[in-house]
């Protein structure tokens, strides 16, 4: 291929050049359009596909696709927040809009159960036009010192490294192969008892000491599998899910003590990157409000933090501070979003509780509201406050090995 051809969905060898050419679905539609005929089902779909795959750049070893979700951030963003920063009530209309429309999005592809680049790239190139407003606005007053900017370069890069962690394998269960799948016969009617052994019989003498040991010292022992917990089996992926484990109905694949499927990471947050997870988060949480901080000391000198938020009468008096104090209402808005998903993920941890259990115990009516309805409790892997934490600090470890009598 050279460096303007490309292969399109079709499976055909195609050129930039024929982008407006050969496409049934787009010349269909504007002849209904003209003749006043209403599409078919699908017809939209069908076209934006269409474009979506015709839309690239020349690259050496064949045209690139570019993702249509990453373009609206790229665009819009910047022009929303120097259009706010013209006048107060421009800026109330498009700092309250905006939340309404990323929710609109949202829930647009959450119910065509769509994985979107959006929310990722809107994320990311927030941080990154924050930042450069920071530098541009802000720092050339001369009221922010230079290791004041450091400490904030740090925790924006301490975030991004966290947030490149938790983009990595969340715990995918491996899929059998073609040829290796289990046979899931009798898995409908029964299910397996695990062990982390991989032994599915277990005498009954054995079983009453794993459940007397557990009562014991339930901290030392591994908080996934108490007695009693069954596996299940998984009709998608053809395999038999260990506990805890859920599918993903975005991704495709099950997933090792599944939280979420996050849409800011574009990725689900399992046991292997919970962690790094909520390491991001917080680093984000730090050196949004320390940057929220530098700014209105900045432009509103003399007034308490929340007070120069609400209240800064010298915000709109040149271009350059109204831009900084848009994009403080606009980190605001985010940061309180970002703090409300901190809250929840926490309260979740010290129960020891997840995400889609918490959804699988209201609809199945199991589970206690507990601190006003922000957490469930399902009362099935919580140890207390300290053996949940050391059971979510060790999540990705290898198991602790068990000896033979223990088997036995």
């Amino acid at each position: 291929l050279c460096c303007c051809e490309y292969v399109d969905r079709r499976g055909r060898r195609n050129h930039l050049a024929a982008c407006c050419c050969d496409c049934e679905e787009l010349d269909d539609g504007c002849d209904r359009w003209l003749t006043c005929k209403s599409l078919p089902p699908g017809a939209l779909e069908r076209i934006a596909d269409t474009i979506a795959d015709r839309l690239r750049v020349p690259w050496f070893s064949g045209a690139v696709r570019i993702n249509v979700s990453l373009v609206p951030p790229l665009v819009l963003l910047p022009v929303f927040l120097h259009v706010a920063a013209l006048h107060f009530l421009l800026g109330l209309i498009i700092l309250t809009s905006l939340p309404v429309v990323v929710l609109w999005y949202y829930y647009l592809t959450h119910r065509r159960k769509e994985r979107t680049l959006f929310f990722l790239s809107l994320g990311l190139f927030s941080l990154g036009y924050m930042y450069y407003v920071f530098l541009r606005e802000v720092v050339p007053r001369g009221h922010v010192e230079h290791s004041q900017v450091v400490t904030l370069t740090c925790g924006l890069i301490l975030m991004l490294a966290a947030l490149s962690r938790a983009k990595k394998d969340p715990g995918y269960l491996p899929i059998p192969a073609g040829n290796e799948k289990p046979s899931h016969q009798g898995f409908h009617n029964k299910s397996i008892r695990g062990s982390s052994g991989g032994l599915h019989g277990i005498s009954g003498a054995a079983s009453s000491r794993a459940v007397n040991g557990e009562a014991k010292g339930y901290c030392r022992m591994s908080a996934e599998q108490p007695a009693g917990v069954q596996k299940d089996w998984c009709t998608k992926c053809q395999l038999v899910r260990p506990a805890r484990a859920g599918h993903c109905r975005l991704c495709g694949r099950c997933v090792r003590r599944l939280d979420h499927h996050c849409v800011w990471i574009n990725s689900c947050v399992g046991e292997q990157n919970h962690q790094a997870f909520i390491l991001a988060l917080s680093f984000f949480m730090l050196t949004s409000v320390y940057g929220i901080t530098l700014t209105l000391h900045t432009i509103c000198r003399g007034r308490s933090l929340f007070v120069a938020l609400f209240y800064c009468p010298g915000a709109y008096s040149d271009y350059s501070s109204a831009l900084s104090f848009t994009c403080v209402w606009y980190c605001a808005i985010v940061t309180a979003g970002m703090g409300y998903i901190l809250l929840i993920q926490l309260l979740n941890i010290s129960y020891n509780v997840t995400e889609r259990e918490a959804r699988l115990a209201l609809r199945d009516n199991t589970g206690r509201r507990l601190l006003g309805g922000l957490v469930i409790d399902t009362g099935q892997y919580n140890r207390g406050l300290l053996c949940n934490w050391g059971h979510f600090l060790s999540l990705g470890a290898s198991p602790p090995q068990r000896s033979a009598e223990d088997i036995v």
